[in-house]
């Protein structure tokens, strides 16, 4: 590769077009010499091109192990893995892990190196230039919402947390790659910036449309999140993989119904919001009520109607008029709402 060659991902495609790759686990199995028990257990999905899929369990469910064999830093004992049809075992590891997007929980950034030196580590591994290397870095750190002026001089030591986090985000990012790999990103973050990020990360996930597989051991995260999530038992078995909402719905069996918790109606509720409910027209001048933004979850806002002691609220728009009128009864049937058939 030359220095103006665009670079390319696992599976062979420019990354300067920014192109999400389709993930298939085929039976894929690890197991460790003298272990009974396969850390990973014939796992088998797919994860369309472009989707977050999250993949949680409990301790020893595989999770991290699973993830870690997309990239061989775990070799693959039986199966296969394939990125948009191209095994992994196929291709050269170095190339494959240049291609793939990696943000663990300690964030792993080099101490002795400036946030954009940290940040431009990967494209000036492809031989990029020095402009173009410039380019991606400012732009990477305005999307992340850091100073391009002010942070990319900066070193490790004199960032946040969360700062850090946003910096791992970035270097990630750097090279375009079609699929990113994201080991409990926010874990070690208090719960303010730990919610700040997942919504900044989300926010990125509609502009840059990436395939991503994070791990993580909080079902309230997965649901937050994830687009898909599979659920894993101990010793790496696929308990279930569907969308939020269907898990929710439908547990597949008493193991996901306990992991994923008994206020599994509550957390539906958190999925939509107001705007996506048929609400109760205003007539004439509106309630002098609870007013709520249409933006809000609607787990949101029963806890807010339940505090106030509210039957009913008004729903405002964009511009803060009414635009409409959503009532307790009309909660509650959502909760008891009969689930959708579950996609296999």
């Amino acid at each position: 590769m030359n220095g103006t060659d665009p670079p390319r991902g696992p599976s062979g495609s420019s990354m300067e077009r920014s192109a999400a790759a389709e993930i298939v686990f085929d039976r894929a199995t690890k197991r460790y010499p003298g272990r009974t028990v396969p850390a990973v257990d014939e796992l088998s999905l797919t994860i369309p091109a472009g989707e977050i899929c999250v993949l949680v369990g409990p301790s020893g469910g595989g999770k991290t192990t699973a993830m870690k064999m997309v990239n061989r830093l775990i070799d693959i004992t039986a199966g296969d893995i394939r990125i948009d049809g191209r095994s992994v075992r196929s291709l050269d590891v170095t190339e494959l892990r240049r291609g793939i997007g990696y943000v663990i929980q300690q964030v792993g950034l080099f101490p002795h190196m400036t946030v954009a030196d940290n940040i431009a580590t990967v494209p000036r591994l492809l031989g990029w230039p020095k402009g173009r290397i410039r380019e991606r870095t400012a732009a990477l750190l305005e999307l992340v919402g850091l100073d391009p002026d002010e942070d990319r001089g900066r070193y490790p030591a004199e960032l946040s947390g969360g700062q850090r986090q946003r910096v791992g985000l970035a270097r990630a990012m750097a090279a375009d790659p079609p699929l990113m790999l994201m080991d409990e990103p926010f874990g070690a973050l208090d719960p303010i910036t730990r919610e700040r990020l997942q919504n900044e990360f989300l926010r990125l996930h509609r502009e840059v449309q990436k395939t991503v597989i994070f791990v993580t051991h909080d079902i309230d995260e997965a649901i937050r999140i994830g687009q898909r999530i599979a659920i894993l038992r101990e010793g790496g078995v696929l308990a279930q993989y569907d969308t939020p909402d269907a898990i929710l719905a439908a547990p597949a069996d008493e193991f996901v119904a306990r992991f994923v918790g008994a206020d599994r109606g509550l957390k539906r509720l958190a999925l939509r919001r107001i705007a996506d409910v048929a609400l109760i027209p205003v007539n004439g001048t509106p309630p002098d009520v609870l007013r709520l933004h249409a933006e809000t979850s609607l787990r949101d806002a029963l806890s807010l109607m339940l505090s106030e002691g509210s039957r009913e609220a008004l729903v405002l728009d964009e511009r803060e008029e009414a635009a409409g009128v959503l009532t307790l009864d009309q909660l509650t049937t959502l909760l008891a709402e009969r689930p959708p058939v579950a996609t296999r």
